[in-house]
């Protein structure tokens, strides 16, 4: 009889598939914004392929991620099992807050996906044109009032340089910073600043409905499958893209590390996450390893670079 228990018990925790690990992913930003996006999209692949088990996502806004990202670093030292969501926001945020914590204090896993910001007005908006925010901007710079994602991070970037490549100083954007893409999202709906300007995700479904007029985006080509014209394409000269990566905590070993990599691998690779960013218009931008650790050394020099250029930095 134990024999027969012993061997039903075998069988049994056979049966059960092995799951790499369980994760805790944290979202350094308020719900519904990119970020948070990212963040449940990877809890539901890592979970509907069966890499993970269990994933748990924490929202933890304010100061572009950067509040969060010091609350992971000291929370979650040498835990293989906590993640955190960034990109290049929060490279920008921990420039313009001084932050003494930095992406070099947790350990890059990867980049994951791309996208280009859209500028956005309320249906009732005088704007109808990129030409027209172009002319009322020309006119009286703090008569715009553009809403967007955290001080420093790709929105507040955008506008700057679309200012800049317009004529007028950039320095005298009046740019009004949200934690999160539902609030930025709010106050355009309500009418509380001239434009709104952050990823496609955020306002997509408001675009659709036809709360909001969509001027132009700012990738290099059309967002897919969008009739929504690029600047370059409405006559302003300017591109500029957002990416998002996810890393590991501090203090891992390399062993630990690896397995991680390997399980975004995996989730990269599977139908869940290839249909979530057709669904959501996110570039596939997946990039680990060396080559990723090269590529945000890189990004975050040049990130210093435009931040001086439109007066954010010092």
């Amino acid at each position: 009889m134990n024999k027969l228990l012993l061997a039903a018990l075998v069988s049994s925790a056979l049966a059960v598939p092995a799951y790499a690990a369980d994760y805790t992913i944290m979202a350094p930003a308020a719900p519904g914004g990119g970020w948070d996006q990212t963040a449940r999209t990877m809890q539901e692949a890592l979970q509907a392929d069966g890499i993970s088990g269990n994933v748990q996502v924490t929202n933890v806004p304010g100061a572009g991620g950067t509040i969060g990202l010091a609350q992971f670093v000291n929370q979650y030292n040498a835990n293989p099992n906590a993640l955190i969501v960034g990109g290049y926001v929060m490279v920008g945020a921990i420039l313009t807050n001084a932050s003494p914590v930095s992406l070099a204090n947790v350990t890059p896993i990867a980049r994951l996906t791309g996208e280009s910001d859209v500028i956005v007005v309320p249906a009732a908006s005088e704007l109808q044109t990129v030409d027209d925010l172009v002319a009322k901007l020309k006119a009286d710079p703090g008569s715009v009032s553009w809403a967007g994602g955290s001080a420093g991070g790709v929105d507040h970037i955008a506008a700057g340089l679309f200012a800049k490549t317009v004529g007028v100083d950039p320095t005298t954007v009046n740019y009004i910073a949200y934690s999160g893409g539902g609030e930025a999202l709010a106050a355009v709906l309500g009418g509380q600043v001239t434009v709104g300007i952050s990823g496609l995700g955020e306002f997509d479904a408001q675009i659709q409905s036809g709360d909001l007029r969509a001027l132009a985006s700012t990738g290099a080509t059309r967002l897919e499958g969008s009739d929504i014209p690029t600047l370059s394409e409405s006559g302003v000269d300017l591109v500029v893209e957002n990416w998002r990566m996810v890393a590991a905590a501090p203090g891992i070993t390399d062993e630990q590390k690896a397995a991680i990599t390997a399980d975004i691998d995996k989730m990269v690779n599977s139908e869940a996450w290839k249909t979530a960013l057709a669904t959501k218009g996110w570039a596939d931008m997946y990039l680990a390893g060396a080559d990723f650790d090269t590529q945000l050394a890189a990004d975050t020099e040049a990130t210093t670079a435009i931040l001086k250029d439109i007066g954010l930095v010092q």
